[in-house]
């Protein structure tokens, strides 16, 4: 006999032996058959890359847009009511001794520049700043406990939405774009709506696709300025463009056949082929000349202020790219191009003065758009959320009329499908400085908006560079208070 089978002769040393290899077997197993957070990968047709896709379970929302407020929109002076801050007015931040958040010293406590009140049935104390955008109260639940990693607003942008605090992650509209594709053949999956000031510190980080596929990257315009080059040449015929359009369309068929599986030129033929059906449907949804006197009036389109114009016929456009199928539209108010608190709501040092004048331009389009979305029921399977990339020191800046930034405790709102309306969850402390209770991140806000659409956060990911990439990265919990 051998030594290994005179070793197994001792009855302790046999028993230990199999039952040690079942225990493998069964954790083989197990590993085999647990696929409940295994990467999830959705199946991508290459001749429709942006066809509509079934998402990882019900989803309560077929759709979202989200309202981002560039420059750090204050929650103190909005939406975030602290009765001890006006108490308190005037006297230091208990424990706030030399504090320095980002530009410099702080000064006093200062309450909440314009008065609250309570609105809608919910009774939610909202401000007078954004009169129009209050009333619309009972159809958002507040985030108070909001937090971010970055006190920068170009880091804080990205983080907000890309889920990183550095360059080179794709936005999280493409993400969805690319979880979901989209129901319309039409129009692109994911357009992002810059402000008719400009565009947002950090640009098109927002929209990038980064590592995802090119095909799932955000589509840039607004109603001031429409695609470029959709028209034809001045001279070209109608009939012969749509006659050269099939012969094309025949000869890549042809090439396609000849090169049978060639994924990467189905995807080219299907991105020309978009392009060409975008010709006529971006045209047509960028036309506003469509929509009624009434409805103009309503969004303040009407307004001699082309700003205030400008960013109601965005309004318009986020709306119809909504009703016609586009899955995620990101619109951005506010612009960096002026300058510091100039086109945005960075307002450290006359804070009155600059948010007097942004307020007008965000608060009537933006109540109208809620109000057209609950009009025509697009509001009960549309998910809304307005976000800005962090809050605002409960304290004016020393020798200053603003507020310096605050990641540490703010507000956003999420509103529409599957979302509990008229509730607030969270809190940040007596003087709306820190996040105290119901503390959330940028990655529990993520996980929801995903949750809400269908997709589970943990397992939509791509491999890249040898990591498993995701919008929350290893991050992020469903924010189960904020769901209906």
């Amino acid at each position: 006999m051998t030594a290994r089978g005179q070793f197994l002769l001792d009855r302790r040393t046999f028993l230990s032996e199999p039952a040690g290899g079942l225990a493998a077997i069964a954790l083989a197993s197990m590993a085999r058959s647990d696929t409940s957070k295994a990467p999830y990968r959705p199946f991508i047709r290459p001749d429709e890359p942006c066809s509509a896709r079934s998402g990882m379970f019900p989803a309560r929302a077929n759709r979202a847009i989200v309202i981002f407020c560039s420059g750090a929109l204050s929650h103190l002076d909005t939406f975030d009511y602290k009765p001890e801050l006006l108490k308190r007015t005037g006297q230091p931040l208990p424990g706030g001794n030399k504090l320095v958040t980002f530009q410099g010293e702080q000064g006093a406590l200062t309450q909440p520049l314009w008065k609250f009140r309570p609105r809608g049935q919910s009774g939610k104390m909202v401000s007078d700043l954004l009169p129009n955008f209050a009333s619309m109260s009972d159809e958002f639940c507040f985030l108070h406990g909001m937090t971010a990693k970055s006190n920068t607003h170009g880091p804080a942008e990205n983080q907000m939405s890309t889920g990183y605090t550095l360059d080179g992650f794709p936005g999280m509209g493409c993400w969805i774009s690319y979880a979901l594709g989209s129901p319309s053949r039409d129009l692109p999956a994911f357009v992002a709506i810059p402000d008719p000031r400009g565009g947002p510190q950090v640009g098109s980080n927002h929209w990038n696709s980064a590592f995802l596929p090119a095909v799932f990257q955000g589509v840039a315009f607004n109603a001031a300025k429409p695609l470029p080059h959709l028209g034809a040449p001045v001279g070209l015929n109608p009939e012969t463009d749509r006659r050269s359009r099939d012969y094309l369309r025949l000869l890549e068929r042809k090439n396609l056949a000849r090169h049978p599986g060639d994924t990467d030129l189905e995807a080219r033929v299907a991105s020309y082929e978009m392009a060409g059906r975008m010709q006529l449907a971006a045209a047509e949804v960028a036309d506003l000349s469509r929509e009624s006197a009434e409805t103009l009036r309503m969004y303040g389109a009407d307004q001699p202020d082309p700003v205030r114009a400008g960013f109601a016929r965005n309004c318009i456009l986020a709306r119809r790219l909504l009703e016609r199928g586009t899955r995620f539209v990101q619109l951005f108010n506010g612009a960096y191009a002026m300058g510091e608190g100039v086109g945005n709501w960075d307002g450290h040092k006359t804070l009155v003065q600059q948010y007097s004048v942004h307020a007008p331009i965000l608060d009537q389009p933006a109540a109208a758009l809620m109000a057209d979305l609950k009009r025509t029921g697009l509001l009960e399977d549309t998910l809304v959320v307005l976000v800005t990339e962090f809050g605002r020191m409960p304290t004016f800046q020393k020798g200053a009329s603003g507020r310096d930034h605050n990641p540490a405790g703010f507000t956003v709102l999420l509103g529409g499908a599957g979302v509990k309306r008229g509730h607030s969850y969270g809190a940040t402390d007596e003087f709306g400085h820190k996040a105290v209770d119901g503390v959330t991140t940028i990655y529990d806000l993520h996980a929801t908006m995903m949750h809400l659409l269908g997709i589970d956060h943990e397992r939509l990911s791509v491999y890249h560079n040898g990591i498993e990439r995701r919008l929350t990265d290893v991050h992020g919990t469903v924010i189960k208070g904020a769901l209906a």
